[in-house]
């Protein structure tokens, strides 16, 4: 029996002694068993610690972990067995670029799920209930962070092969350069719907206006955006110039601020114009919904005593303020009525000349000339 185990020691296997390659093996499948019960206590207990917290940090490490490959265990498992060899320099080399591209794509794993749970978290928390499709938006952003995180693994693995990658990143800028000038207006649209995307100052179902547009959102799409008008047709804006415009959201408007004037008679008192602030004072306040801020006697105008009211409507309801609005302006009348106050008529006067007094106009002008 000693023979044969001193033969078996003496052995080898493709240049390699048996008992080294026994030892690798044996060392593979305990690295391989160790990773995967430290993989699984580790996620188990970020996943006990999340239930407990309300921040989203552990969940992403929960989420981020679970994603681990399978297949970078084993070949982890490979490369800590083949570390137990003696290997020429060569090959000693050959193992750690190996141990340096399985760590690089398992880390490009970890990060792509991360993206991928933090956009989804992200949709969650800021999605409205009226959005009807996935953002185009937040699928653009998902794209390029991935497009740059897998550009830089690749370049990574190239320069640890020995890969000049300086001439390669020059080409690639030149390139990038040549094609953004090309496609400029698009990707102007590009980012400037990724920027409603993150900024967020409208969303689908908001009611906007962009300079004299108006519309509800319908669509915010990778290069523009669609409006419904309130006449029923579609307005589509180019999502750069959408931004370079003032926009009015109304929708997130809290409330309406309301300033109107009428005009009264010239032949009203100083008594009845001294009450009238003061009705108009009652009739809004009598209104939960309405908020008064000034009413006040203006101005002398050309054939009317001034008033001007100004006043708030605590919702953003149109309807409901055109029904106040219509109110207010009947109780305005009756209340009117009973003081004997009239509402101002516009009206001009115009002086016809007789031809006598046009001339005599004429040579009195004339006269002014010459002197």
């Amino acid at each position: 029996m000693n023979e044969a185990l001193d033969t078996l020691a003496d052995a080898t296997l493709l240049g390699l002694p048996v008992p080294d390659l026994a030892l690798a093996v044996a060392a593979a499948l305990a690295a391989y068993l160790a990773m995967r019960l430290v993989l699984r206590y580790m996620i188990g207990r970020m996943r006990g610690i999340a239930q407990h917290t309300s921040n989203r940090i552990d969940d992403t490490v929960v989420e981020v972990l679970a994603g681990t490959n399978r297949a970078f265990l084993v070949l982890a498992a490979l490369l800590v067995g083949v570390g137990m060899l003696e290997l020429p320099e060569r090959w000693n080399q050959r193992v750690g670029q190996l141990w340096f591209i399985a760590v690089a794509l398992q880390a490009g794993l970890w990060f792509t799920r991360a993206i991928g749970f933090g956009l989804r978290r992200y949709e969650q928390r800021h999605a409205s209930a009226s959005m009807t499709q996935v953002s185009a938006s937040a699928t653009l952003m998902s794209w390029s962070m991935r497009t740059v995180l897998w550009a830089v693994i690749l370049l990574a693995v190239l320069s640890n092969l020995g890969v000049n990658i300086t001439a390669f990143v020059a080409s690639l800028g030149v390139g990038g350069i040549a094609i953004a000038l090309a496609m400029q207006n698009i990707l102007g649209d590009l980012f400037a719907s990724l920027s409603i995307a993150v900024d967020k100052p409208f969303e689908v179902g908001d009611a906007i206006g962009v300079g004299g547009l108006s519309g509800t959102v319908q669509h915010v799409g990778l290069k523009t955006t669609r409006l419904r008008s309130l006449s029923g047709e579609q307005i589509v804006i180019g999502n750069t110039d959408l931004l370079k415009q003032t926009v009015k959201n109304y929708r997130r408007m809290d409330e309406r601020r309301i300033a109107f004037k009428f005009g009264v008679s010239y032949r009203s008192t100083p008594e009845q114009l001294e009450a009238i602030p003061g009705i108009v004072k009652r009739l809004i306040e009598s209104r939960p919904s309405l908020r008064l801020d000034r009413v006040h006697f203006q101005a002398f105008g050309e054939s009317s005593l001034d008033f001007e009211v100004v006043y708030f409507v605590t919702t953003s309801d149109y309807g409901l303020y055109m029904d106040e609005q219509q109110r207010l302006n009947l109780q305005m009348m009756r209340e009117f009525a009973r003081l004997g106050v009239e509402f101002a008529i516009p009206a001009r006067s115009l002086h016809v000349l007789s031809p006598e007094g046009r001339r005599a106009v004429a040579k009195e002008l004339a006269t002014q000339e010459e002197e």
